[in-house]
């Protein structure tokens, strides 16, 4: 079984696919051609899986960082003779730049070895497992390297030393003396395109891993411009967001892994290389801030496109879909991985996908709002954003998109009083959770606002009507005098950390005294001696108890930032940031004794979280101008906080 840690691993993207990278040197995850593909690498869930390593022999100290603004992973081994710098990489197409990062990316994994010190003795360790592990192909030797096929794909490793085949592994060694280098390439074709993978040169690598470079640093160039605390942070977050995200359509994954555990040993293990409709607003916030609009405003087409057509006959909204808007995502187990430090089941696909979680609705088009510049108006659109097929001529919406979303929030009018499986995706019985309420509420507000550009002034009467009926159901039926808090379901007297939205989404000003009360009950009730937040501690229809949620404590600091605390707030903030890894990496959950990271790596919610509290401390420190000051979804849309 893998006991690596999870925070020994680095991320390499070329926003199609994901890459693990130990601190040994060893590739132990990645999927071709898509992030949610079967695995070729996948050692991490399982001894036999699969595995690249380059690694110096004899190393004493390893040192690693991405190169500036970049996603270009350089490790640095020490050794009593020498040291030798290797570069990790997933290529981007060639003359990516700015908003073409990602085109056409050629499904091509580089790692050069450079010899910076001394003379250092470079092993190789090559075994190929497609399929989660299930196939072992046999290797045969070419000019350059190595080629292996399966019943659908072509994997070719290009290689300037010998190696040694037995005979589905591959290994070697080889001498570097100061300033000589060796270029290493995996390379991922299809069967039935002949040619598309191939041997590559040492001078083919080296400039594509220079031209991926210079596209990560254009990208960066063009769209960070945060500028307040934690300045770095900020922006490796926008670039792990990027990171990602399926270039074809804009998608951005929850995670680049599946299994990677809630609870050691225990089964919370699930699969999140999907795209979920409840992240919209969140990762819309933080791309507007960590990067720019125009990612923003990619995430939201492909969401509203997936999602389109999922309310037809009366049905739920989908929650969640694959990077290619796919929507069935059955769940299934694989039994010949073990997991992560003997988590299991491993599983592929998601079985919450058919679930019920009327959250969706708010979430939805409080992410229409935040974007609503962009979206009524296509001169500003990137991306498959741009497509004009999609869209009518500004201001106008195309016809179907605007029942789509004038459709959304009858749907949230209409099923609000329904349980549902709430936002931390229950797997017991349903219930009535405040959460989903309260983004029934957001949905109808938001609704309300854009009623003009949606030609939905008909309907503005009632849909406040039904706004002013959840309001009083939360305000009465949500809050518990025992508790001295809201809390999580209605009649209950457990703590939910979803509750810290109320005052982030406008349902109630910050500084109101249940607010601050609800706030103060989840820092002082809901946290472990770290006063990291948990989600919530009642059951949930799992066994085992979960980790802290990094999310949920970036919450807490973002509801004490925006209630005026932002000394508290920088507290907690700092609490989280202590378990960001050595490249700046967060996953889902922290295990509240070890302190070990958990849950799947990295996590775009972590991240998300991280940009969204930064950007409400800066605001409240007055440190920081928005990007998008003057944009109407900057603010709650009556402009204040209602009472």
């Amino acid at each position: 079984m893998s006991t690596t840690p999870i925070a020994d691993y680095a991320l390499l993207s070329d926003r199609h696919s994901a890459a693990l990278v130990s601190r040994d040197g060893s590739i132990d995850w990645l999927c071709f051609p898509r992030f949610d593909s079967p695995s070729i690498f996948a050692r991490l869930l399982g001894d036999e899986a699969g595995h690249w390593s380059v690694r110096a022999v004899g190393a004493t100290q390893v040192t690693r960082r991405y190169l500036d603004r970049t996603m270009v992973l350089e490790t640095t081994f020490s050794t009593p003779s020498g040291s030798v710098a290797v570069t990790d990489a997933l290529a981007m197409g060639e003359g990516n730049r700015g908003h073409k990062l990602g085109n056409d990316a050629p499904h091509l994994l580089l790692r050069r070895a450079m010899c910076v010190e001394g003379e250092v003795e470079l092993a190789l360790e090559y075994v190929l497992r497609p399929g989660y592990g299930q196939v072992s192909p046999h290797l045969d030797a070419v000019d350059g390297g190595l080629t292996a096929s399966t019943s659908t794909d072509v994997l070719v490793l290009s290689s300037p030393m010998p190696l040694t085949i037995d005979p589905s592994v591959a290994s070697g060694r080889l001498q570097l003396h100061h300033g000589e280098s060796a270029g290493f390439a995996v390379h991922y074709g299809n069967r039935d395109d002949t040619g598309s993978a191939r041997v590559w040169s040492q001078s083919e690598i080296d400039a594509r891993l220079r031209d991926t470079v210079s596209a990560w640093e254009s990208w960066s160039e063009l769209h960070q411009a945060y500028e307040g605390p934690w300045k770095d942070l900020v922006h490796h977050s926008g670039r792990v967001l990027q990171s990602l995200s399926f270039s074809p359509t804009g998608a951005i994954c929850a995670a680049a892994t599946t299994s990677l555990p809630e609870v050691v040993g225990g089964p919370r293990n699930w699969d999140y290389r999907y795209a979920w409709v409840r992240d919209a607003s969140f990762t819309i916030q933080a791309l507007w801030v960590a990067a720019c609009p125009d990612e923003a405003n990619e995430f939201f087409n492909y969401v509203t496109t997936s999602a389109a057509g999922s309310l037809d006959r009366g049905g739920d909204l989908q929650i969640m879909f694959g990077v290619g808007g796919e929507r069935n995502l059955t769940e299934r187990e694989l039994p010949n991985l073990e997991g992560w430090r003997d988590s299991a089941p491993v599983r592929v696909g998601n079985g919450a996908w058919n679930q019920r979680q009327l959250d969706v609705y708010g979430e939805l088009l409080g992410a229409v709002y935040r974007l609503s510049d962009h979206v009524f108006d296509k001169t500003s659109r990137v991306g498959p954003a741009a497509d004009p097929d999609k869209w009518g001529a500004p201001p106008a919406l195309a016809p179907a998109t605007r029942r789509f979303f004038v459709e959304l929030a009858d749907t949230a009018a209409r099923r609000w009083q329904e349980q549902d499986q709430g936002i931390w995706e229950i797997r017991g019985e349903p219930r009535d959770f405040l959460y989903s309420k309260l983004m029934c509420w957001v949905a109808l507000d938001r609704a309300v606002a854009l009623a003009d550009p949606l030609d939905a002034s008909d309907r503005v009467e009632a849909w406040k009507q039904t706004q002013a009926r959840i309001r009083e159901a939360i305000l009465t039926k949500g809050w518990s005098d025992r508790a001295n808090a809201f809390t999580q379901s209605f009649g209950s007297d457990e703590l939910d950390a979803s509750n810290l939205m109320l005052p982030l989404v406008g349902f109630l000003p910050a500084d109101e005294p249940r607010v601050l009360s609800t706030i103060k009950a989840t820092e002082e009730r809901l946290t472990d001696k770290r006063g990291l937040v948990y989600r919530y501690r009642s059951q949930d229809g799992l066994e085992g108890e979960e980790g802290t949620f990094l999310l949920c404590t970036f919450w807490l600091a973002q509801a004490l930032a925006s209630s005026g605390q932002a000394a508290r707030a920088r507290t907690v903030f700092e609490r989280a940031l202590a378990f960001v890894n050595d490249v700046g990496l967060l996953s889902e959950e922290i295990d509240p004794v070890s302190g070990e990271l958990l849950g799947n790596f990295p996590q775009a919610f972590s991240h998300t979280g991280l940009v969204n509290a930064a950007w409400a401390i800066s605001q409240t420190e007055g440190s920081q101008k928005s990007p998008a000051e003057d944009a109407p979804g900057a603010s709650h849309p009556s402009g204040q906080s209602p009472a």
